[in-house]
């Protein structure tokens, strides 16, 4: 197997057409059967795969060239997920501009070819693959929260989140309500994930302005969920998962995928077992 197809069987299961900005091959190659997998993979990881004989390293979250250069773009894609729950677009557009404006200025500051150009000196290919997987995460945690329906509990979707997915029951964090409470209607939701990163206040508060009862984040900064608890609730909730277990949860059917495919596929940093 090659870079290119790790690469397009993510997208395959993620039901994209195009490698999303936030993803990237940084060091192509081919005769890949040993993989190392990561959430978090960089110099030290490539330098391990390197020294244990592997022949490829995957990470989930962008690591330098285009993928951090364009790690804005995909932050549109809560556009059609705010648009789809009946925040109006331009109200949607426009919150994420500005963030997106950030996001492009920030990751233009960093040192952008620091792993990379380890993995062209070590020849090992190297790539990540960030908003596919995402989108394989927000997918089955959505069919979850539709399964559960809107007159059941908040405790009910988080119970059946732990019911569920292994992940969750494996991490050292818990799911949370930071917004409201866990004996609240769960009502209209939405699952927001497989946009880059959560889209924070402005795009909760865009949400709960516009009919959504529950919100499921897979983090959120202290500061932005104090506000929107100040401001929201006492009639809304904001449930929040988990970042590293909820990023295993689409990374697993990924690794799964792989391993019918005949590949060897360790995972390691961060990546819970299913």
């Amino acid at each position: 197997m090659n870079t290119e197809q790790l690469m397009g069987i993510a997208l395959d299961l993620a039901g994209l057409r195009e490698v999303p900005g936030d993803s990237a091959i940084y060091q192509e190659g081919n005769g890949i059967r040993r993989v190392l997998i990561g959430i978090d993979a960089r110099s030290a990881e490539l330098t391990l795969a390197k020294m244990l004989g592997y022949d490829a390293v995957i990470a989930h979250h962008p690591i330098g060239g285009s993928a951090t250069l364009n790690f804005h773009t995909v932050l549109g894609r809560h556009v059609d997920q705010m648009t789809t729950a009946g925040v109006p677009e331009e109200l949607a557009r426009s919150i994420l501009a500005e963030v997106a404006e950030s996001r492009r200025v920030l990751y233009s500051m960093s040192n952008y070819d620091h792993d990379p150009s380890v993995a062209r000196l070590l020849k090992m290919p190297y790539l990540n693959i960030h908003t596919p997987l995402d989108e394989v995460g927000r997918r089955r945690m959505a069919a979850v929260a539709d399964e559960v329906g809107a007159e059941a509990t908040v405790g009910d979707l988080i119970a059946a989140f732990y019911d569920t997915f292994a992940e969750f029951r494996h991490a050292a964090t818990r799911i949370e309500a930071l917004v409201g409470a866990a004996d609240r209607r769960v009502g209209r939701i939405v699952v927001s994930h497989g946009a880059g990163t959560n889209g924070g206040y402005p795009v909760a508060k865009a949400y709960f302005d516009h009919g959504v009862d529950t919100l499921v984040y897979i983090h959120c900064r202290p500061d932005d969920a104090r506000r929107l608890e100040r401001e929201a609730g006492a009639a809304k909730t904001l449930v929040v998962t988990g970042h590293i277990a909820s990023d295993s949860i689409g990374i697993n059917p990924y690794v799964a995928r792989l391993r019918d495919e005949g590949l060897d596929v360790t995972p390691l940093s961060g990546i819970l077992s299913p």
